[in-house]
């Protein structure tokens, strides 16, 4: 029998749900991709639980100049889970800013939260100089193709996710989707480093991450927290920072396990 799907509307964003079952996955991406990032996971999920995603607030308006701060997009989130799940928490499956933006929900909405898998994006990164270094110099290149914008903006944006091996076809991405990298550091009362809470994961907690790049985002200390987390746990792959598209089958076996563990609602 064929699973459900569904598309429904919340402030010009077109959700997507997919599947059946009695839980529902809330799968949000990052920097510089859309709700496709999910296809694999929601194949292999869908009959088991119901997939929802979206593209985030700015990521498929071509030229988009808006930028969504923490407060715009954890209520974005929240509005999505009280409308797909009203009676029940959800499973967030997280990426990269998708990370930050799921943390921060579930900071502030817990008991909409049962569990979470994070994917390459724990508490920020290894913190070394070698690693500030880097982080800041592409983030801030992003940023500034943000604030330029138009098509130098798109160039430099393009440029960049060649240089860093980015899964993606270039026309795909717009310098629009840059906004959380100007908003972290240039965003001043609202920047994402001033209005972040500090997280710490209310239930499980499962966090997968590539080991195959030049920059973590996390700390030790970060790993043995979760760890050390009831029910909580910790798996590294043989990857880049796209672990659900370099090794999708692993990814999910992973996930499906740990998720048939109890680790949900």
């Amino acid at each position: 029998m064929p699973t459900q799907t569904q598309r429904i509307c919340i402030e010009d964003t077109d959700i997507h749900i997919e599947g059946e079952g009695s839980q529902t996955i809330v799968m949000i991406h990052a920097w510089p991709d859309t709700y496709r990032l999910w296809d694999e996971q929601v194949q292999a999920f869908r009959d088991d639980y119901r997939c929802v995603r979206f593209t985030l607030p700015g990521f498929d308006v071509p030229d988009a100049r808006k930028a969504y701060t923490l407060d715009d997009l954890t209520a974005f989130i929240a509005r999505v889970v009280e409308q797909v799940s009203p009676h029940q928490p959800v499973i967030l499956l997280l990426h990269d800013w998708g990370c930050l933006f799921g943390y921060q929900f579930a900071q502030r909405d817990p008991h909409r939260v049962a569990s979470i898998i994070g994917v390459d994006v724990g508490d920020g990164s290894e913190r070394t100089p070698r690693g500030l270094g880097l982080t800041l110099a592409y983030q801030g290149w992003l940023a500034l193709a943000w604030w330029l914008g138009g098509g130098l903006g798109n160039l430099m944006t393009r440029a960049l996710m060649r240089l860093m091996h980015v899964p993606k076809t270039p026309a795909e991405v717009t310098a629009g989707m840059n906004y959380p990298y100007f908003l972290m550091w240039f965003g001043g009362r609202e920047s994402y480093l001033r209005t972040a809470r500090p997280f710490a994961p209310a239930g499980p907690m499962l966090y997968v991450y590539g080991q195959d790049k030049p920059l973590m985002f996390h700390t030790p200390g970060w790993l043995r927290r979760v760890q050390q987390r009831p029910g909580s746990r910790v798996v590294s792959f043989d990857t880049g920072h796209w672990v659900m598209l370099q090794q999708p089958e692993r990814f999910n076996r992973v996930v499906k396990e740990w998720l048939r563990q109890g680790n949900q609602p």
